[in-house]
C-alpha cells in the first residue's frame, strides 16, 4: 500500500474540513424548516388595514376583538389603526382619495353615508352578500334600513347607538319625584328639571349638539331635509328651520332662561362630568356611553335611563340609528377586499356583538344577539342597557327615522349647533337662528351637488 507523506495527508484533512463545513452551511439552522423541492414556500397571511375612530374603553375593546379574530385567522391577519375622530379620519381618507395609500376598510359615522357613495371609491357590501347568499334576516331592520341605499346595502353596521335620558334616580327620589316614572314629554322634563333644581343642584344640561336636533325632529315623525329626507332623490334644501325645531329649541331656550338647565357648550364629555358629579340631575348622551357613565356614578347615585322626550303633541316617530358602519375600499386586491369581507362578517356575529354590546353600550346589529347568555346576564344586572333596545325596538319606521342624506352633513350639523348656540345666548330667536341655518346649509349643499357627477 502506497503510503502518504505528511503534506498529502494535511492536505486530505483540510479537504475533508471543507467538505464537512460547506454541508453544515447549507443545513437549517434550529427551528426552522426546509422547502421540498419543487413546493412552494409558506403563504404570507393577508392584510387588511382597518381605520376606525374607537379610543379609551371603546379602543380596548375594539383591539381585542381584533386580536381574537387574528389568532383564529391564520391566513388573515387585521391592523386596527386609530385615526381619531369620525371628522378627523373622513378627513385623513379625503386626502387619500386617489392613491392606494389608505386603509383596505374605514369606519364611518352614519353621517357620511352619502359622501363615502359619491366618492365612486367604495366596494357595496352587497356584492359579497350576494355572491355567498349571505343571510341578513337577522340585522336590526332600522338599522339596515339606514345603511340601504336603492335596495343596496353600502356598508356593514357596526357600532350603533341612539341618544337616551339619563337621569339620577336618587335625586328623583330626594324631589318626590317618582325613579320608575322618568319624564318622556318637554313638557315633563321642564316641569321635572324645576323640581330637581336645589341645593346647588340644576334639573338639567344637554350638549349643545346637532345630533340631539336631529333626533328631536324624528322622533317627532319630521323630516330635516327635502326630497324624502334625500332618500327619494338627493336633498336640496334644508328643513331645520320647520315647526317642530322651533318648538324644542323654545322649550331648551326656556328652561335655561328659569334656570332649572345648565348650558356647559358643546362637549359631551363636560355633561357627562356635570351628571357624574351630582351637579346635574338630568342629561342627554348616546348609548355608546352608558356603560362609562353607569360606572362614574357607582356608589355615589343610581342611574336611570329612558326615552328620548318629545312634544305631548308630537307626531309619531323614533330614534335615527347613530354611531358607524364599515366601509370598503374598492383599490385593493380582490384577495384583501374578501379578507375584509370575512372580518366584517365576524363583527357582526351573535357573539361578537354580545360581547361588544356588553362592553361598551352600543347596541347589537343583529337580533340573535340578544339570545346570547352574555346579553341576558347583562340585562339582568344592569337594565338600564334595555331602554336603547326597547326604544329602537318600539320606532315608527318611515323617512323621519331612516334618517336624512347629504354630502355636507358634519358642516350642517355644526351650523346646527351655531343656532342652538345663538339662541341659549340671547343672540336670535329659535326661528331666526334656524333661519339662517337652514339657508347656509342648503347653499352647501347646491355647491356639493354641482360637484357630483
Amino acid at each position: 500500500m502506497k503510503r502518504f507523506g505528511k503534506r498529502s495527508f494535511a492536505l486530505l484533512l483540510l479537504s475533508c474540513f471543507m467538505l464537512i463545513s460547506a454541508a453544515c452551511s447549507n443545513a437549517p439552522a434550529a427551528g426552522e424548516t426546509t422547502v421540498a423541492a419543487g413546493s412552494e414556500p409558506a403563504k404570507e397571511p393577508v392584510k387588511v388595514v382597518w381605520w376606525h375612530s374607537m379610543s379609551g374603553e371603546l379602543g380596548t375593546v375594539a383591539d381585542k376583538l381584533i386580536s381574537d379574530f387574528n389568532a383564529a385567522h391564520q391566513d388573515i391577519q387585521v391592523e386596527g389603526v386609530f385615526q381619531g375622530t369620525y371628522d378627523e379620519s373622513l378627513n385623513k381618507l379625503k386626502a387619500t382619495l386617489g392613491s392606494n395609500s389608505g386603509p383596505t376598510m374605514i369606519q364611518v359615522y352614519e353621517i357620511g353615508s352619502r359622501f363615502m357613495m359619491d366618492t365612486k371609491a367604495i366596494r357595496p357590501v352587497q356584492d359579497f352578500m350576494d355572491a355567498e347568499a349571505y343571510d341578513i334576516s337577522s340585522l336590526e331592520p332600522n338599522i339596515k334600513n339606514y345603511y340601504t341605499f336603492d335596495d343596496k346595502l353600502y356598508s356593514m353596521p357596526f357600532n350603533s347607538s341612539n341618544p337616551i335620558l339619563y337621569y339620577n334616580k336618587d335625586a328623583f327620589k330626594a324631589a318626590g319625584l317618582d325613579p320608575e316614572n322618568p319624564p318622556t314629554t318637554y313638557e315633563e322634563v321642564a316641569e321635572a328639571a324645576k323640581a330637581l333644581t336645589k341645593g346647588g343642584q340644576t334639573g338639567a344640561s344637554f350638549a349643545i349638539y346637532g345630533w340631539f336636533m336631529e333626533q328631536f325632529l324624528a322622533n317627532q315623525g319630521v323630516e330635516l331635509l327635502n326630497n324624502g329626507n334625500g332618500r327619494t332623490s338627493p336633498a336640496t334644501a334644508s328643513q331645520v328651520n320647520n315647526a317642530a325645531a322651533v318648538k324644542t329649541l323654545e322649550w331648551w331656550k326656556q328652561m335655561l332662561d328659569n334656570k332649572v338647565l345648565l348650558n356647559l357648550g358643546r362637549k359631551t364629555d363636560d355633561t357627562k362630568k356635570a351628571f357624574a358629579a351630582g351637579q346635574i340631575a338630568m342629561t342627554l348622551d348616546s348609548t355608546a356611553s352608558l356603560r362609562g357613565i353607569v360606572s362614574a356614578a357607582e356608589g355615589k347615585f343610581e342611574v336611570g335611563t329612558a326615552f328620548l322626550p318629545k312634544p305631548a303633541d308630537g307626531g309619531e316617530g323614533g330614534v335615527i340609528i347613530g354611531g358607524a358602519s364599515l366601509w370598503l375600499m374598492n383599490n385593493k386586491s380582490e384577495e384583501e377586499q374578501q379578507a375584509a369581507w370575512e372580518f366584517m362578517k365576524y363583527l357582526a356575529e351573535p357573539q361578537t356583538q354580545a360581547y361588544w354590546h356588553v362592553n361598551t353600550g352600543y347596541f347589537p346589529v343583529t337580533t340573535k344577539a340578544y339570545e346570547e347568555s352574555l346579553v341576558k346576564e347583562n340585562l339582568e344586572k344592569y337594565p338600564q342597557f334595555q331602554t336603547a333596545v326597547d326604544q329602537l325596538h318600539q320606532t315608527t319606521a318611515n323617512l323621519a327615522t331612516q334618517g336624512a342624506v347629504m354630502g355636507v352633513f358634519p358642516e350642517a350639523r355644526q351650523l346646527t349647533e351655531t343656532a342652538i348656540e345663538e339662541v341659549l345666548n340671547g343672540q336670535k330667536t329659535p326661528q331666526e337662528a334656524l333661519d339662517k341655518a337652514a339657508q347656509e346649509i342648503s347653499s352647501k349643499i347646491e355647491t356639493y351637488n354641482k360637484t357630483v357627477k
